[in-house]
């Protein structure tokens, strides 16, 4: 009976021994993973301290950039003022143009006959200025036949 007893311990201390090396192996493998995520999580604070360099460079940039559109933008609000004063200007000009054509039609309308008796007398005049110069012309003409008329005698 002693025998079973003993065989009993040793087959518990066998037990024991074996659960030892197990949970050894298991910690020794844990350990390994632990120093594994340790140097990944060291790599990845390198990574996040760089991004969050760049990151605050770009912000940086990025507020640099707005104040100089903001700037441009001001700039430009002048550019766009002078340009809308010139167009009202336009427009005012247009408006009166259109008046003063107007009122010129309704001149024109207005006078309609004196300006075609202005027309009419003006071709007479024409016509008159025309012949007169024709006569001129003749008498030119006759003049210098007169001249080589004499002189042949």
């Amino acid at each position: 009976m002693e025998i079973i007893l003993y065989l009993s311990v040793a087959l518990i201390a066998i037990a024991f021994l074996v659960l030892v090396i197990y949970v050894a192996k298991t910690l020794n493998s844990l350990q390994e993973t632990l120093s594994s995520v340790s140097t990944t999580l060291t790599g990845l604070e390198k990574q996040l301290d760089g991004v969050t360099k760049e990151t605050t460079e770009l912000l940086h940039k990025t507020n640099a950039l707005a104040d100089d559109i903001q700037e441009k933008s001001q700039n430009l609000n002048s550019v766009v003022s002078a340009v809308k004063n010139v167009g009202t200007t336009v427009n005012k000009f247009n408006g009166t143009l259109k008046t003063l054509t107007e009122s010129f039609d309704i001149q024109v309308e207005e006078n309609k006959e004196k300006i075609s008796q202005i027309v009419q007398w003006g071709n007479v005049f024409l016509e008159l200025k025309d012949k007169w110069m024709a006569k001129k012309q003749e008498k030119s003409a006759n003049h210098v036949e007169e001249i080589k008329r004499v002189r042949s005698r």
